[in-house]
């Protein structure tokens, strides 16, 4: 029985789902550096793509850790700046750096649109 006040433990596909939108969201600062260091006018839509997604995934993750009654669509919000984001990154498919962005996008998404369909 829990306590008056006391918030259940986070499920697995939470903590999964957390830990998918951190991991993008150091991915996506790292990219951000990388992207700086090119330069070029090009890179202008792939660093917004890229600070949205940053931005989403952190506060999504905080949503779900402190059980906001908002987490379902906030993770559907993020789902999509992630995929906006891998789009984005796919821009420039020689770029590692800008595929693992992606790559990492892409798995976010998917935990997110998971997370965006459960009961938190």
């Amino acid at each position: 029985m829990t306590q008056p006040g006391t918030m259940t433990a986070m499920s697995q596909q939470m903590q999964d789902c957390v830990e998918a939108c951190m991991s993008c969201h150091s991915v996506c600062e790292e990219t951000m550096s990388s992207c700086m260091q090119m330069g070029g006018q090009a890179q202008m839509q792939i660093m917004r793509a890229l600070m949205d997604c940053s931005e989403m995934t952190r506060m999504c993750a905080d949503m779900m850790m402190r059980r906001s009654p908002m987490s379902a669509e906030m993770c559907a919000l993020c789902a999509k700046a992630c995929e906006m984001c891998a789009e984005a990154c796919m821009a420039m498919p020689d770029d590692p750096q800008m595929m693992r962005c992606a790559e990492s996008c892409r798995r976010c998404a998917e935990m997110c649109r998971t997370m965006a369909g459960a009961r938190m």
